[in-house]
């Protein structure tokens, strides 16, 4: 065999190696794909900024401590999970409202407390991009679901407030298992319930301690990096981070 006719067997067997690899990485890409994308609600989608007013006024003005505020209630929520204590998120909201007010030095009462939250968390706004990118989700083919801490009743007048209802496909609060997020109990039951593999399923949140757990959980993860919101640094990496759910649209192609 001449030498110019090895060269062009070699350079066939390439290209032809090249392009079997290319059609495997697609392949490998479009199975990696999620049946259905599982959405945190508060901060996520909606936007807790628009709280800083009635929090502000029940704290004597201190809006800064909005972000303490829900920390806290975030914190406690896993406590309750700990113990074996369920208590109702809400109940867990102006609890810890009456902790950050005392650490404060800010006298309030309950009263005050569950009026500076309940109502304006039953209408936080949406993001700028939710409503867009969902749509776009939703034409794309997906399948959207939502996961809250939050009660069923509340995230429900939530979405209704917000206009999100229309978006999905179904809502589940852990409510109904009495285990908050991140217990990994909370992801195994919501894959359960729509009757999915973890490798089928992408959990999408603002909140590095969320995508930890779902990560951890075996599901698919994306981090949106919502100003102010960071990962955590000992968990296992994401598998995508976006700015917004625009940018997850067009990943997600």
């Amino acid at each position: 065999m001449s030498v110019l006719t090895s060269l062009k067997t070699l350079t066939l067997s390439l290209i032809l190696g090249a392009s079997l690899l290319s059609g495997d990485t697609m392949a490998e890409q479009t199975s990696n794909k999620p049946k259905v994308l599982i959405f945190d609600v508060n901060e996520t989608l909606l936007d807790l900024d628009s709280m800083r007013a009635s929090i502000g006024e029940a704290l004597g003005g201190r809006e800064d401590l909005l972000p303490l505020w829900f920390s806290t209630m975030l914190h406690h929520s896993l406590v309750s999970t700990v113990i074996g204590d369920y208590q109702d998120f809400g109940q867990i909201g102006v609890a810890s409202l009456l902790m950050v007010a005392q650490n404060n030095n800010i006298n309030i009462t309950s009263e005050q407390a569950k009026t500076a939250i309940v109502t304006p968390l039953l209408t936080l706004p949406p993001h700028a991009d939710v409503k867009a990118g969902l749509a776009a989700l939703r034409a794309q083919g997906y399948k959207l679901v939502s996961l809250t801490n939050s009660s069923n009743k509340g995230v429900q007048a939530q979405f209704e407030s917000a206009g999100l209802t229309r978006y999905f496909d179904e809502r589940y609060s852990i409510e109904d298992i009495k285990v908050y997020k991140p217990d990994l109990r909370a992801y195994q039951w919501v894959l359960k319930k729509l009757n999915v593999k973890p490798s089928e399923a992408m959990m999408v949140a603002a909140h590095g301690w969320d995508v930890a757990g779902a990560k951890a959980a075996g599901l698919q993860t994306t981090f949106i990096a919502r100003p102010g919101k960071a990962l955590y640094p000992l968990a296992k990496k994401p598998d995508h981070v976006v700015k917004n759910l625009h940018e997850l649209a067009q990943l997600l192609k």
